[in-house]
């Protein structure tokens, strides 16, 4: 992730101020079938080369580095046990070389989210809509953030056939500010929680449209917003392109957003979303 700020080390307060652009990288590690655990501290050239992909955005301005190791999409299964073989030695490595920077780590497991938390984790990136109610415990437990995010009732890495709501925006809305309060029941801070729409995820392209052209509505709740648009498939579906095509299209969409009042965006070319989001800084500063 990208701030326009650098952000405090405090393990809660992890969000910039009002009106502040943001910005994140996602980095998965999946581990090859030998691949050595949560120790190896970076002995492979799979391990190595993840901790400099993480370095690499650092340099490049990200102040959150998001780790996951388990894709989206559906796939051979990936249990808990090496869930956490892929990603905490990766979290400890990453916070010994980088101990300022905001490091989150991409799951929906408690048990996953326990043992990173021990490892250096800051942020608890659910993007599976509370799946697992004890994340936001483990969140609270360790004083560590949370992102709340809407998935439409789906299992985690599974995909939509024929979503359908009312509206889209509102259910949206409705659905993670209840997380976020849930969460904050739980014991996690208010100042430590992120709310995430989570476009493709349970939603068609018009849905995921939609609720960009409407993002000024969740952002409206005075929840920060976090946005992952970057190579979504709702950009690629709008204007017919694969996968690696879908560059401009993610800026436009950026800045969209940004313009909207997101705060937090999930990246993957941290120097062109940097730009665009400071470029959008300006023109609505410009005159205050």
């Amino acid at each position: 992730m990208l701030g326009c700020r650098p952000v405090e080390k405090s393990h809660v307060e992890i969000l910039p101020e009002p009106h502040e652009c943001y910005s994140l990288l996602r980095w998965d590690t999946p581990a090859p079938p030998n691949a050595p655990g949560f120790f190896d501290r970076g002995t492979t050239r799979e391990f190595g080369a993840a901790l400099d992909a993480a370095s690499q955005a650092v340099a490049d301005g990200a102040d959150i580095v998001d780790i996951g190791g388990v894709k989206a999409g559906p796939g051979d299964e990936v249990s808990p046990a090496a869930e956490i073989d892929r990603v905490a030695g990766l979290v400890a490595a990453v916070r010994e070389r980088h101990p300022d920077v905001v490091i989150s780590v991409d799951t929906w497991r408690a048990e996953v989210g326990e043992v990173v938390a021990r490892a250096g984790a800051d942020l608890l990136n659910d993007a599976w809509g509370g799946v697992d109610p004890r994340l936001a415990e483990v969140a609270a437990r360790h004083r560590i953030g949370l992102v709340c995010s809407h998935a439409g009732g789906l299992p985690p890495r599974t995909r939509p056939h024929r979503p359908a709501y009312r509206d889209v925006v509102r259910e949206v809305t409705a659905y993670v500010t209840n997380y976020a309060e849930r969460a904050v029941v739980s014991g996690v801070s208010p100042s430590a929680i992120l709310v995430d729409p989570t476009h493709d995820f349970g939603k068609n392209t018009w849905q995921s449209l939609e609720l960009t052209r409407r993002l000024g509505e969740l952002a409206g709740t005075g929840w920060p917003v976090l946005v992952a648009v970057a190579d979504k498939d709702f950009i690629g579906e709008t204007l017919a392109l694969p996968v690696g095509q879908r560059a401009e299209g993610t800026i436009a969409t950026l800045a969209i957003c940004a313009w909207l009042g997101a705060r937090v965006f999930r990246v993957h070319n941290v120097p062109a979303a940097r730009q665009a989001l400071a470029a959008v800084a300006e023109v609505r500063d410009a005159g205050t």
